[in-house]
């Protein structure tokens, strides 16, 4: 329901921003561009489902081996006491709770290609346990909130376009994002929990945050006290030696248990294409809300209100200049991304506002199109929560990202 409702209100008040354009203004090119992006952003709906296609058949595959083998209930049953309490629908020794670690991992560690197969399969499998099946049970609520808010230990992709652009250090970057994704992921767990009632204080839930907590600082003063490139090597190399090890250590588990692994990954494999066209509705419907409310100027004039706000108050103006990427987010990681390059390429790739952008690009995730994807693969229409918990997420690291960017390089 409150997707639909965002949705209305993207169309019309981009009609009602691009009418006033056109009458008040006289920019009578203005409702050509919204339709025309109406054709371009379906069309990149499509590619992108494509485009999708052979990562979902390569992860759905590994997955069904993974299972079979057993390495997944393995990595299942190191994270299941915790789980059992964020997730009291599902049951013990479900094998979806394999899913969901594996989506987390890949998260973690900036492998966004690897992380998406993981985590419609795990929201499969949380569809197959959901007694309403147009509605949103609490367990996927929970799990994708998790998973918009997005915790990165390794940016590995921020770091990338960073050096792209010349910075001098492309991991300066790297602590900024850590501790904001810390705070937004922490913020999604609370607005869920206060939700469904589910008590955080509890010794199993502190105990594995406080670990988590561990982690996350431990990662910090280790990588605090090494120079930009070995934190790039390290980060980069990390990342894709845990990512193989997942592989090998699948196939070669459900070897030693005599398991056809060639088979078993065609069985999973075959999922991936029935996915990437079932989402392809969604996606399209999303997308092209999201392309018109831009293409129209509705951002912009956002923009010139919190602009406006910003000089009232004698806030840094600066930060205003930050915002589109903020607000973008949640709505298109590509279109966001765009924006960070282009505030990168006008304000300096080492300015204050490119070092914010970077940092809010790497702590916020698409929550709108996590959504449509996510929900989308498995028929959810009604949300319940999942939204407003989603961009809780999304404003704590936006608000988070300001803070830190502030006091490490304002």
């Amino acid at each position: 329901m409150v997707l639909n409702y965002i949705w209305i209100a993207f169309i019309l008040l981009s009609f009602l921003v691009g009418m006033s354009q056109l009458l008040f203004l006289g920019n009578v090119e203005i409702m050509g561009k919204m339709v025309e992006s109406t054709f371009s952003m379906s069309k990149t709906a499509f590619n992108i489902s494509i485009g999708l296609t052979g990562v979902l058949t390569l992860w759905l595959g590994l997955m069904r081996v993974g299972e079979k083998g057993g390495a997944v209930n393995i990595l299942a049953k190191l994270v299941r006491p915790f789980f059992l309490k964020l997730f009291p629908d599902i049951p013990k020794d479900h094998p979806v709770y394999g899913s969901i670690v594996m989506n987390f991992a890949a998260n973690m560690l900036g492998l966004d290609n690897a992380a998406t197969p993981m985590g419609l399969k795990a929201m499969k499998q949380l569809q197959d346990l959901n007694p309403k099946k147009d509605t949103a049970s609490n367990s996927q609520i929970m799990f994708l909130v998790l998973n918009t808010s997005g915790l990165t230990l390794i940016p590995i992709s921020i770091m990338a376009i960073r050096a792209a652009n010349n910075a001098v250090n492309p991991s300066d970057v790297f602590l900024p994002i850590l501790l904001t994704t810390f705070f937004s992921t922490l913020a999604g767990l609370i607005a869920v929990s206060l939700f469904q009632k589910i008590n955080l204080l509890q010794p199993i839930v502190f105990a594995y945050l406080a670990g988590l907590g561990s982690v996350v600082g431990g990662v910090f003063f280790a990588f605090a006290h090494m120079s930009a490139e070995h934190v790039k090597l390290y980060s980069e190399g990390t990342a894709h030696v845990l990512l193989f090890s997942i592989i090998a250590g699948f196939v070669g588990l459900a070897a030693y248990k005599k398991i056809n692994v060639y088979d078993e990954f065609i069985e999973g494999a075959k999922e991936g294409f029935e996915v990437a066209v079932k989402i392809i509705p969604y996606l399209v419907a999303i997308l092209v809300a999201i392309a018109v409310f831009r293409s129209s100027g509705t951002m912009d004039v956002i923009l010139g209100g919190i602009k406006w706000v910003f000089a009232v108050f004698g806030w840094n103006p600066q930060i205003v200049e930050a915002l589109p990427t903020a607000m973008m987010k949640p709505l298109s990681g590509s279109g966001a991304r765009g924006l960070m390059v282009e505030a990168m390429e006008y304000h300096g790739v080492d300015s204050f506002i490119g070092r914010l952008v970077s940092t809010m690009q790497g702590a916020t995730d698409t929550t709108f199109f996590i959504v449509a994807v996510y929900f989308g693969s498995v028929g959810i229409k009604k949300t319940r929560h999942a939204i407003t918990c989603g961009l809780t997420a999304d404003v704590t690291a936006v608000v988070a990202a300001i803070f830190i960017a502030t006091f490490f390089f304002g």
